[in-house]
Protein backbone atom coordinates (compact mmCIF):
# COMPACT_ATOMS: atom_id res chain seq x y z
CA UNK A 1 0.00 0.00 0.00
CA UNK A 2 3.02 2.37 0.53
CA UNK A 3 3.65 2.65 -3.25
CA UNK A 4 -0.42 3.00 -3.93
CA UNK A 5 -1.38 6.33 -5.56
CA UNK A 6 -4.89 7.81 -4.31
CA UNK A 7 -7.06 9.44 -6.26
CA UNK A 8 -8.52 13.36 -4.48
CA UNK A 9 -11.34 11.06 -4.05
CA UNK A 10 -9.53 8.30 -1.61
CA UNK A 11 -7.21 11.18 -0.57
CA UNK A 12 -10.65 13.53 0.34
CA UNK A 13 -12.36 10.23 2.68
CA UNK A 14 -8.77 9.02 4.25
CA UNK A 15 -7.69 12.68 5.41
CA UNK A 16 -11.29 13.91 5.54
CA UNK A 17 -10.88 16.88 3.39
CA UNK A 18 -12.21 18.08 0.36
CA UNK A 19 -11.23 17.97 -3.32
CA UNK A 20 -11.31 22.49 -3.16
CA UNK A 21 -8.61 21.63 -0.34
CA UNK A 22 -6.42 19.85 -1.85
CA UNK A 23 -6.74 21.56 -5.29
CA UNK A 24 -5.65 24.67 -3.19
CA UNK A 25 -3.10 23.16 -1.33
CA UNK A 26 -1.76 21.80 -4.64
CA UNK A 27 -2.29 25.51 -6.00
CA UNK A 28 0.18 27.25 -3.11
CA UNK A 29 2.84 24.03 -3.84
CA UNK A 30 2.14 22.11 -1.14
CA UNK A 31 1.47 19.11 -2.63
CA UNK A 32 2.35 17.64 -6.16
CA UNK A 33 -0.31 15.05 -7.58
CA UNK A 34 0.93 13.30 -10.22
CA UNK A 35 -1.47 13.77 -13.39
CA UNK A 36 -3.11 11.41 -16.03
CA UNK A 37 -4.84 13.94 -18.09
CA UNK A 38 -7.54 15.57 -15.61
CA UNK A 39 -6.59 12.96 -12.79
CA UNK A 40 -4.85 13.96 -9.96
CA UNK A 41 -2.67 11.30 -8.30
CA UNK A 42 -1.56 11.66 -4.68
CA UNK A 43 1.79 9.36 -4.03
CA UNK A 44 3.30 8.28 -0.82
CA UNK A 45 5.14 11.90 -0.27
CA UNK A 46 1.83 13.67 -1.01
CA UNK A 47 0.08 11.74 1.45
CA UNK A 48 3.00 12.25 4.32
CA UNK A 49 3.10 16.65 3.05
CA UNK A 50 -0.74 16.26 3.82
CA UNK A 51 -0.52 15.00 6.87
CA UNK A 52 2.13 17.46 7.93
CA UNK A 53 -0.16 20.30 6.34
CA UNK A 54 -2.99 19.11 8.26
CA UNK A 55 -1.33 19.53 11.46
CA UNK A 56 0.90 22.44 10.87
CA UNK A 57 -2.76 23.87 10.32
CA UNK A 58 -4.17 22.45 13.36
CA UNK A 59 -1.06 24.38 15.38
CA UNK A 60 -1.89 27.54 13.89
CA UNK A 61 1.18 27.73 11.40
CA UNK A 62 0.60 29.81 8.42
CA UNK A 63 0.46 27.59 4.75
CA UNK A 64 3.57 29.95 4.49
CA UNK A 65 5.74 28.97 7.22
CA UNK A 66 4.66 24.99 6.22
CA UNK A 67 5.27 25.55 2.94
CA UNK A 68 8.86 26.80 3.78
CA UNK A 69 9.22 23.79 6.53
CA UNK A 70 8.03 20.75 4.10
CA UNK A 71 10.79 22.86 1.33
CA UNK A 72 13.62 22.10 3.63
CA UNK A 73 13.15 18.37 3.40
CA UNK A 74 15.01 18.64 0.04
CA UNK A 75 18.20 20.54 0.82
CA UNK A 76 20.16 17.35 1.37
CA UNK A 77 21.45 17.42 5.04
CA UNK A 78 19.45 14.65 6.85
CA UNK A 79 16.21 16.78 7.94
CA UNK A 80 18.44 18.35 10.29
CA UNK A 81 17.75 22.07 8.88
CA UNK A 82 13.89 20.79 8.94
CA UNK A 83 13.90 19.33 12.54
CA UNK A 84 15.60 22.53 13.83
CA UNK A 85 13.76 25.13 12.17
CA UNK A 86 10.33 23.13 12.75
CA UNK A 87 11.32 22.67 16.86
CA UNK A 88 12.15 26.75 16.88
CA UNK A 89 8.43 27.75 15.15
CA UNK A 90 6.79 25.22 17.59
CA UNK A 91 8.45 26.48 20.70
CA UNK A 92 7.29 30.12 19.38
CA UNK A 93 3.54 28.81 18.16
CA UNK A 94 3.14 27.07 21.79
CA UNK A 95 3.97 30.25 23.89
CA UNK A 96 1.57 31.97 21.80
CA UNK A 97 -0.82 29.42 22.40
CA UNK A 98 -0.39 29.02 26.06
CA UNK A 99 -0.79 32.93 26.41
CA UNK A 100 -4.01 32.96 24.73
CA UNK A 101 -5.09 30.54 26.88
CA UNK A 102 -4.49 32.99 29.95
CA UNK A 103 -6.03 36.02 28.06
CA UNK A 104 -9.08 33.56 27.68
CA UNK A 105 -9.28 32.37 30.99
CA UNK A 106 -8.94 35.67 32.46
CA UNK A 107 -11.61 36.74 29.96
CA UNK A 108 -13.64 34.00 31.20
CA UNK A 109 -13.06 34.52 34.63
CA UNK A 110 -14.28 38.20 33.92
CA UNK A 111 -17.45 37.33 32.29
CA UNK A 112 -18.58 35.16 34.96
CA UNK A 113 -18.06 37.80 37.52
CA UNK A 114 -20.06 40.39 35.54
CA UNK A 115 -22.77 37.74 35.52
CA UNK A 116 -22.96 36.52 39.06
CA UNK A 117 -23.22 40.60 39.03
CA UNK A 118 -26.20 41.22 36.86
CA UNK A 119 -27.93 38.41 38.67
CA UNK A 120 -27.57 39.70 41.89
CA UNK A 121 -28.75 43.37 40.68
CA UNK A 122 -31.69 41.44 38.62
CA UNK A 123 -32.23 39.14 41.81
CA UNK A 124 -32.66 42.61 43.99
CA UNK A 125 -35.21 43.99 41.24
CA UNK A 126 -37.20 40.72 41.35
CA UNK A 127 -36.37 39.72 38.31
CA UNK A 128 -35.55 35.93 37.43
CA UNK A 129 -32.81 34.71 35.07
CA UNK A 130 -33.73 34.48 31.58
CA UNK A 131 -31.18 31.65 30.92
CA UNK A 132 -30.08 28.79 32.07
Amino acid sequence: MTDELYTIGEMCETYDVTPRTLRFYEAKELLFPKREGQKRLFTRRDRARLKLILQGKRFGFSLEEIRQLLNLYDIGDQQVTQMARTYELGCDRLRAMEEQREELTTAIEDLKEQLRWGEEFLASKGVKRAAE
